[in-house]
């Protein structure tokens, strides 16, 4: 286990606190992947003992090699992959498989990635971690710290932020840093903090943190029986559930376990969408935007892991494409009727799978395995807002007054049965 750029391909050993090389490159984290069989994991299912009970850990094998008494996990993972025709019939007939990691322990997929950074800063000795956040991010560091009994600190964009997922980070203790600006600028603020003061960062610049996260796309395979689809498709915000989905489908294949690799759908808000317009280009340019979308987990402008997304589109063949802030709530509403749910983020998957069948990008017939990213309660404003506001949307679910009377409620029945 080693760190290496992903440009030139200089090393360094799996404890240097380094987030990139010295041309400023970005750094994945470089495993000695063996053959593993399917066997391996799947007698796993189930267990009682840690850290194999943990659906990221059960995949030890392709995940760094910590010493048990560094890893810290809640457990996490263990996430359900539904599978709801009326949704796959929405977005045009496709055989749709919703992956919702709004179901780790605090409601989003960055718990995968922060048993791994966490486990990491425990296993170098660090005293303090801290991260940027538009929200999910905080949540996960604040609770995993704790549980480490770390101190950690969150910048977080000042007014842009839900207050679900501010409360939970508030809850878990961190101490948090308002910045004045969007999530780049604190993103920034952390980039210069860590390396001024020593702190061990925690965004997904962190290798490490996408290693766990690549258990995403592992457990997914290993709930499809080892079954590749034709498709995944996630949200594009900072990009690093891109690169790590790419780096475990890399490793699954030489390990193994799969034969041939799927192909990637990127899904960005169209008011956040650097990384749409560099793929219309052909990766010729980039250029940074000044993000304003309703889905707050994606409302990024500059991703900071653009480099290895751009890689993984390369290999995969890959699509990126766009959804209105319209069309996310009404296929965030969707998702939720179907008893489902999850945040406004996540429903990029749905909206863009079916803009992709209407192109002929996706086939009908063809599986899709769509990432849910977090819980229907993590933007519980954009909920109510959407439901109960003076001017609902269209799939609305208003509650409706009535007097406490049998013959109010009767009529009030006529309506909806």
């Amino acid at each position: 286990m080693r760190l290496r750029s992903i440009a030139g391909g200089a090393k360094y050993p799996a404890n240097a606190l380094k987030l990139e090389d010295d041309a400023g490159n970005l750094l994945e984290v470089e495993l000695d992947v063996p053959p593993v069989s399917r066997e391996t994991f799947d007698s796993r299912l189930g267990s009682l003992d840690q850290p194999l009970r943990s659906g990221v850990w059960r995949y030890r094998e392709l995940m760094p090699s910590f010493p048990d008494e560094a890893i810290v996990s809640k457990p996490e993972g263990n996430t359900n992959l539904y599978h709801d025709q009326r949704l796959g019939d929405a977005a045009g007939g496709i055989d749709l498989w919703l992956k919702h990691e709004g179901e780790n322990p605090t409601g989003s997929f960055k718990d995968r990635g922060m048993t791994a950074g966490i486990s990491h800063a425990c296993w170098v000795g660090a005293t303090i971690v801290a991260c940027a956040s538009t929200g999910n991010t905080s949540a996960s560091v604040a609770s995993y710290a704790a549980a480490a009994g770390l101190p950690s600190i969150v910048f977080v964009p000042e007014g842009k932020i839900s207050a679900a997922k501010l409360a939970q980070t508030v809850a878990y203790g961190a101490h948090i840093f308002q910045v004045r600006g969007d999530f780049d600028a604190s993103m920034e603020m952390v980039r210069q903090a860590t390396d001024r003061f020593g702190i061990y960062l925690l965004n997904s610049l962190n290798p490490f943190r996408l290693e766990g996260q690549k258990s995403i796309i592992l457990e997914a395979l290993q709930q499809l029986r080892w079954q590749v689809p034709d498709w995944v498709v996630l949200p594009g915000g900072n990009l690093g559930n891109v690169s790590a989905l790419g780096k475990a489908i890399r490793e699954a294949l030489a390990a193994g376990l799969i034969d041939s690799l799927p192909r990637v759908a990127v899904i960005q808000a169209a008011g956040a969408a650097p990384f749409y317009n560099a793929w219309r280009n052909q990766f010729a340019s980039f250029e940074p935007v000044q993000a304003d979308t309703v889905a707050s987990a994606i409302r990024i402008g500059n991703p900071v892991n653009y480099a290895k997304a751009k890689a993984v589109l390369r290999e995969t063949e890959g699509v990126v494409e766009i959804v209105n802030d319209q069309e996310i709530l009404e296929a965030k509403a969707r998702i939720d009727k179907a008893g489902i749910g999850c945040e406004p983020a996540s429903a990029v998957t749905l909206a863009g799978a079916g803009k992709l069948v209407r192109q002929g990008v996706i086939q009908p017939g063809e599986r899709v395995v769509a990432v849910l990213t977090g819980h229907v309660m993590k933007d519980a404003d954009v909920v109510a807002a959407y439901h109960l506001s003076e001017r609902p949307g269209p799939m609305a679910n208003r509650p409706v007054v009535i007097d406490a009377t049998l013959p109010s409620l009767e009529r009030a029945l006529r309506d909806v049965l």
